[in-house]
Parts: C-alpha cells; sequence; structure tokens
C-alpha cells in the first residue's frame, strides 16, 4: 500500500524521475544519524540532461523555476532510495541550497529557486518549510541552468 507522501505525489500528478547516479567521486546521499546530506541535483530527468544554459539569457524566469523544481524532483527520488522507498520517513526538509546559472547583474536568483522550494511544501505540506539560501553563479556542471542541496531529517 502506497503511504501518505507516496499518495500526495499521485494526486500531484506528479511522478518522480529515476534518481541519477553520482557524476564523480561523491555519493548522492550520506546519512549521518537522523540527517540526510543529498547531493547537489541538476535538472536530469530520466538520463537526459535538461536546461542546459543561463537563466536570464536562455531561460526565463519561469523556465528557472521549471529547472530548480526539477532539480528537487531528484531530491525527492534520491531521498526515496534513500529511505527504502519510504517517503513517509521524511521529519522535515530542513534546508535547501540553491545556485542558478546567470548573468552577474541578474537579481532573481530567490524567485529561480521557489520552484524547488514550492514542491517541497506541495508534497510535505508544513515538514517541507525550510530554510534556505539562493545564490548566482557564473557557471554550473555541465552548464546547467540551476543546482539544488538539501538537508532531510528523516527517520
Amino acid at each position: 500500500m502506497a503511504g501518505t507522501i507516496d499518495a500526495r505525489l499521485q494526486e500531484l500528478g506528479i511522478a518522480l524521475p529515476e534518481p541519477p547516479a553520482a557524476a564523480g567521486a561523491y555519493t548522492q546521499v550520506v546519512r549521518v544519524g537522523d540527517l540526510l546530506h543529498i547531493s547537489g541535483q541538476v535538472p536530469f530527468w530520466n538520463g537526459e540532461l535538461k536546461f542546459v544554459g543561463k537563466v536570464g539569457v536562455e531561460f526565463s524566469l519561469e523556465e528557472g523555476q521549471e529547472a530548480a523544481r526539477t532539480c528537487a524532483l531528484n531530491i525527492i527520488a534520491q531521498a526515496k532510495r534513500a529511505l527504502d522507498g519510504d517517503l513517509d520517513r521524511v521529519r522535515r526538509i530542513v534546508k535547501l541550497g540553491g545556485f542558478v546559472n546567470c548573468p552577474s547583474d541578474y537579481l532573481d536568483h530567490p524567485k529561480v529557486i521557489n520552484g524547488a522550494s514550492n514542491l517541497m511544501g506541495e508534497v510535505f505540506g508544513d515538514k517541507g518549510q525550510h530554510s534556505r539560501f539562493a545564490v548566482g553563479a557564473g557557471s554550473l556542471p555541465l552548464g546547467v541552468a540551476v543546482e539544488v542541496e538539501a538537508l532531510v531529517l528523516a527517520e
């Protein structure tokens, strides 16, 4: 039987992507006690890299938000894998960190990363409320528009 969060995902019409493998000499999730440290996720969707370019140049604010949402879906997929498929074990999304590939004069980083933050609220309700940072970067791995990392409290 599906858990509460799986049912919520289904109700929202959200299918999680296959969580991508690490692209270097690191692991996607490190568990320390009750905390999952989830490495920065880029907008992969089932093995296909999306949103390559800069927000404010190749991508609009809304497209940047969609890229951030895709990163957040990968975060949830990584958490699900780390929690043996049971997202009901998530007690809180503690923190998100967002990086936006953009020109140096771009100022809407927080609005872009809202794409990830809003998804956490939609999926986890009050447990999805988190602290956060959102910064601009001159470039990101693989040239992607957005990267998001997370700290998750879990049973």
